[in-house]
């Protein structure tokens, strides 16, 4: 090789190491403050698609400070799903926080650049990412740093509680209902669960309530696995062994799951931190039964299907170790926020085209309802196949027909009313029924 071609190869060598070593620098651990600042970074650099709100404090009076991408930031758009990521539930298990910060700077950038994947996905998801469900949690594990972190400190919030078996336990109900043929969607909360949990739990209950989620994943560490519901099992131990508890989305579970682990890099291949998990997946509770856990929550008690994440063995990785671990996430993250458009999803309107909310979609064969939300809509995630649909509504007489459907975007199914006109004799109301039409979803 010539001089001169040397000298013009090591350069071409030195720059590129110096590229490596700044996006390297990218990556960091974000202390609370950071974080913040982090977040509002990425909000003042896609102001037209990000909004930054805050879904209450923690005991110590952090916020709980929540991301949102959409290309109307603060407004629900009709048939546009409403999707979630939360990480740091546990405090000492950081990767997730540290995930969905660059996520976030991921989608502000790629949008930016005018990546037409992401720019779809913006355009027609409504992405709600908060990084730390437990930035108490987190402060106390970060001062003792990746070195000395131990395998508890930090984990629960500042009061120690730990906040994935602080939700209110529905299981016991449902599986009770299960047996007496009662309800199977959106159980009753007991009375006062609001002095049964803790401030970071109770804000996270009333996001649910604000919002129509229709998919999630929260982001966890100590394992690698795509854990799906039930997390609660439904019959004690047997000789030690706990039972595998599936939901009614049995199959769509397995499928959410099947879609991150495959996606990641290694989860699929099974074997990580001297565990086997057979295609990187595991119902909860054939692994371990867990109560009051926040993912058999949402499935319980709103319209939100979601599954638990654990990303890394290490709770508390290195810096070093941040880069590889975004590469190995980076398309499990964009590809999981997809799956929120698979299966049905339509508008419920009366005889005047006013919107009806809380009008019950059910799916034969599958005994877990969906509602429509506020705008009348509602969203149902479904697998490729034949279905029997009905909606119903108090006032207004079922209304069932057939939908198929494909792998790939949502068909729409509407409900629209048409009026019967049936007067009652000894009352002066009316009952009113739907008609049915479907076309495929945009």
């Amino acid at each position: 090789m010539r001089p001169r071609c040397t000298l013009l190869w090591l350069a071409a060598l030195l720059l590129g190491l110096m590229g490596l070593l700044v996006c390297g620098s990218e990556f960091q651990h974000h202390r609370y403050e950071d974080m913040v600042r982090a977040l509002f970074a990425v909000q003042s650099e896609c102001p037209y698609i990000t909004r930054i709100y805050s879904i209450g404090r923690s005991v110590e009076g952090r916020h709980l400070y929540v991301l949102e991408f959409s290309d109307n930031p603060g407004i629900h758009e009709a048939l546009e799903p409403e999707f979630k990521y939360v990480g740091n539930m546990h405090g000492n298990e950081v990767l997730g926080r540290e995930l969905l910060i660059k996520f976030s700077q991921f989608l502000c950038e790629e949008y930016r650049a005018g990546n037409h994947r992401i720019t779809t996905l913006i355009h027609d998801t409504r992405i709600h990412i908060l990084p730390s469900m437990n930035p108490d949690g987190y402060e106390v594990a970060a001062k003792q740093g990746p070195e000395f972190n131990g395998y508890l400190v930090g984990r629960g919030n500042s009061r120690e509680i730990d906040l994935n078996r602080n939700f209110p336990d529905l299981n016991a109900l449902m599986y009770y209902y299960e047996k007496t043929d009662g309800r199977n969607h959106h159980l009753p909360l007991p009375d006062n669960w609001e002095q049964q949990v803790e401030p970071e739990t109770l804000a996270v209950i009333k996001w649910m309530q604000n919002y129509n989620f229709v998919l999630s994943a929260n982001l966890h560490g100590g394992a690698v696995v795509a854990n799906y519901p039930f997390d609660k099992s439904r019959d004690p131990r047997i000789r030690g062994r706990t039972m595998y508890a599936a939901t009614p989305d049995d199959k769509i579970f397995r499928k959410l799951a099947r879609t991150y682990s495959y996606a990641h890099s290694w989860m699929h291949k099974g074997w990580n931190c001297g565990d086997f998990f057979d295609e990187g997946i595991t119902n909860g509770a054939s692994w371990y039964s867990l109560s009051k856990g926040m993912q058999d929550f949402n499935y319980l008690y709103t319209n939100c299907f979601e599954i638990t994440l654990e990303l890394s063995c290490d709770k508390f990785p290195p810096a070093s170790a941040l880069p590889r671990e975004w590469l190995g996430n980076r398309e499990a993250l964009v590809s999981y926020v997809e799956q929120v458009h698979h299966g049905i999803k339509g508008m419920v309107y009366d005889e005047n085209n006013n919107h009806i909310s809380n009008a019950e979609i059910s799916v034969a064969g599958v005994n877990h309802d969906v509602t429509s939300g506020l705008d009348g809509d509602y969203f149902r995630l479904l697998l490729p196949g034949t279905y029997t649909v009905t909606a119903s509504a108090s006032g207004y007489i079922p209304s069932t027909s057939t939908v198929t459907v494909g792998p790939a975007e949502a068909i729409q199914v509407c409900f629209l009313n048409e009026c019967v006109r049936m007067r009652n004799n000894e009352t002066s109301s009316f009952t009113y029924k739907f008609t049915f039409f479907s076309r495929k979803g945009t």
